[in-house]
């Protein structure tokens, strides 16, 4: 009787500590919410109530409105295909989340996968760029004349330089295991003898 008696008690024990578990895994999901709201942590998500533009969206204490910077857009495609961004410039102001639109579209006549390197001028405004969302982190597949728009979500930071007021941000789009053909000026220095 002792043994059964010590079982039960065991088995009490395990069932509250199974509906605990339960309990904090069923909480958590608020818990981490008001924690990302507290924190900041989640920026990109807007509350129910929170619509753009509306009179119940929060401004955003960190944009410095007193600083304009011209983003340039630039595209660069290493490859028969058509890579562009919808709009060739944005003027942000730091801290504040701006996104911009890119467009590619293959026009061979087979499947292909592609990924895009981005650059910065001036070189200092790389560590200030920062991206939230961006077509570079991943490679692509498209199909035969499949055409896409790939968003790049970014914010610059507001410690850039104020001696920067232009920012060029470049992508170089480039078949991933294909064969790429050489620019017509590397290919025509090769032929009469100069070094690339």
């Amino acid at each position: 009787m002792g043994l059964r008696a010590e079982n039960a008690r065991m088995v009490r024990k395990l069932v509250v500590v199974a509906a605990g578990m339960f309990a904090f895994g069923y909480a958590l999901i608020p818990l981490y919410k008001h924690i990302c709201e507290i924190t900041g942590i989640n920026i990109l998500a807007l509350g129910e109530k929170q619509v753009p533009g509306g009179s119940n969206a929060a401004a955003n204490s960190q944009v410095d409105r007193t600083r304009t910077i011209t983003v340039e857009f630039d595209a660069n495609a290493r490859g028969p295909w058509q890579f562009k961004p919808a709009v060739s410039q944005l003027k942000v102001h730091p801290g504040e989340l701006a996104t911009v639109m890119y467009e590619f579209q293959n026009v061979q006549d087979h499947r292909m996968s592609a990924q895009a390197i981005p650059s910065y001028a001036p070189r200092q405004a790389a560590a200030h760029f920062n991206k939230l969302e961006c077509f570079c982190f991943n490679q692509y597949t498209l199909e035969p004349g499949e055409k896409k728009q790939w968003p790049v979500a970014f914010v610059i930071d507001p410690k850039l330089s104020k001696d920067v007021t232009t920012i060029t941000l470049s992508y170089t789009f480039f078949e991933v295991g294909g064969k790429t053909p050489a620019p017509p000026q590397a290919a025509a220095g090769r032929e009469g003898g100069e070094r690339g």
